[in-house]
């Protein structure tokens, strides 16, 4: 009798293991779509410009793979296939390393290049531009003010007032909604 009741009992179990495994892909997925851990604490009254310094392992262990490969390791993603670039929800962008608001919804516009672009920064002393001479060609790159991760590049070729066009990665920042 205990050998059928084992026999019987190991599918369940492993139901309820694929119901766990399949529940927690869920949550995963959730997190990468809205590129936003759960316990996130955003504020657009952290706007403190005292540098965060961090070792490469801290960076490593606080951040996401897609997070550190372009914040850190000054990567870029597919074009098309980020969270943000087609995010018309209005709200606000922060810097995924060091949670500073960088960007308002409000400046968010449509550049056709697959990336989320802005025409303009909440505040000019919150991004840095460094002067990128990889791929054969000389860019503005930008970079977070407070932590230094790399955001996207800077380009003229933006619409009206500014003529500017931040082209930034979804996977460098953090999305609040209103």
């Amino acid at each position: 009798m205990k050998s059928y009741i084992k026999i019987i009992s190991l599918p369940l179990m492993l139901l309820v293991f694929m119901a766990c495994m399949q529940a927690s892909k869920k949550e995963t997925a959730a997190m990468v779509e809205n590129n936003n851990p759960p316990q996130e604490k955003l504020s657009l009254n952290d706007t403190s410009l005292k540098k965060v310094v961090k070792t490469d392992a801290e960076w490593k262990k606080e951040l996401t793979s897609t997070q550190y490969h372009i914040l850190r390791e000054k990567g870029t993603e597919y074009p098309f296939k980020n969270p943000y670039y087609d995010n018309h929800k209005k709200g606000y962008y922060f810097c995924a390393g060091c949670k500073l608001p960088l960007f308002s919804s409000e400046t968010k516009f449509e550049s056709g290049t697959g990336w989320p672009s802005f025409y303009d920064v909440l505040d000019k002393k919150r991004v840095k531009e460094v002067v990128d001479k990889s791929l054969g060609m000389v860019r503005g790159e930008i970079v977070c003010a407070r932590c230094e991760g790399h955001l996207g590049h800077l380009f003229d070729d933006g619409p009206k007032p500014t003529g500017l066009r931040y082209c930034m990665n979804s996977g460098a920042m953090l999305f609040l909604e209103k």
